[in-house]
Protein backbone atom coordinates (compact mmCIF):
# COMPACT_ATOMS: atom_id res chain seq x y z
CA UNK A 1 0.00 0.00 0.00
CA UNK A 2 1.35 3.71 -1.08
CA UNK A 3 2.44 5.89 1.88
CA UNK A 4 -2.08 7.44 2.62
CA UNK A 5 -0.74 10.99 4.31
CA UNK A 6 -1.88 13.72 3.20
CA UNK A 7 0.62 16.60 1.37
CA UNK A 8 0.17 20.07 -0.23
CA UNK A 9 0.21 18.07 -3.68
CA UNK A 10 -2.46 15.48 -2.42
CA UNK A 11 -4.96 17.45 0.54
CA UNK A 12 -6.67 15.24 2.50
CA UNK A 13 -7.63 13.80 5.91
CA UNK A 14 -6.03 10.59 7.20
CA UNK A 15 -6.96 8.47 10.29
CA UNK A 16 -5.11 5.62 11.63
CA UNK A 17 -6.54 2.75 14.82
CA UNK A 18 -4.26 0.51 14.29
CA UNK A 19 -5.67 -1.95 17.11
CA UNK A 20 -8.68 -1.32 19.48
CA UNK A 21 -6.00 -0.35 21.91
CA UNK A 22 -3.91 1.85 20.44
CA UNK A 23 -4.78 5.65 20.46
CA UNK A 24 -6.38 7.08 16.83
CA UNK A 25 -4.10 9.37 15.10
CA UNK A 26 -5.01 11.72 12.30
CA UNK A 27 -3.59 13.99 9.47
CA UNK A 28 -5.04 16.76 7.44
CA UNK A 29 -3.70 19.30 4.62
CA UNK A 30 -5.96 21.06 2.69
CA UNK A 31 -5.41 22.44 -0.86
CA UNK A 32 -5.94 26.01 1.16
CA UNK A 33 -2.43 25.45 2.95
CA UNK A 34 -4.02 24.89 6.80
CA UNK A 35 -2.64 21.80 7.99
CA UNK A 36 -3.24 19.33 11.27
CA UNK A 37 -2.20 16.75 13.36
CA UNK A 38 -4.09 14.92 16.35
CA UNK A 39 -3.06 11.97 18.66
CA UNK A 40 -6.09 10.56 20.67
CA UNK A 41 -9.10 9.35 19.91
CA UNK A 42 -10.91 12.70 21.70
CA UNK A 43 -8.55 14.65 19.41
CA UNK A 44 -9.05 13.32 16.26
CA UNK A 45 -12.65 13.62 16.32
CA UNK A 46 -12.00 16.80 16.87
CA UNK A 47 -9.71 16.88 14.19
CA UNK A 48 -12.22 15.02 11.20
CA UNK A 49 -15.20 17.38 12.46
CA UNK A 50 -13.06 20.69 12.02
CA UNK A 51 -12.48 19.30 8.17
CA UNK A 52 -15.74 18.77 7.97
CA UNK A 53 -17.01 21.93 8.84
CA UNK A 54 -14.14 23.96 7.05
CA UNK A 55 -12.05 22.32 4.71
CA UNK A 56 -11.66 20.19 1.87
CA UNK A 57 -15.23 19.95 0.28
CA UNK A 58 -16.86 22.67 2.76
CA UNK A 59 -14.69 25.14 0.57
CA UNK A 60 -17.20 24.24 -2.50
CA UNK A 61 -20.21 24.71 -0.41
CA UNK A 62 -20.42 28.46 -1.74
CA UNK A 63 -20.01 28.04 -5.29
CA UNK A 64 -23.11 25.75 -5.65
Amino acid sequence: MSDLTPTQDRPGLHIAKPSPDAPATGSAVCHCGARATATGDAQVRVLVAGWEANHGSAHNKGAE
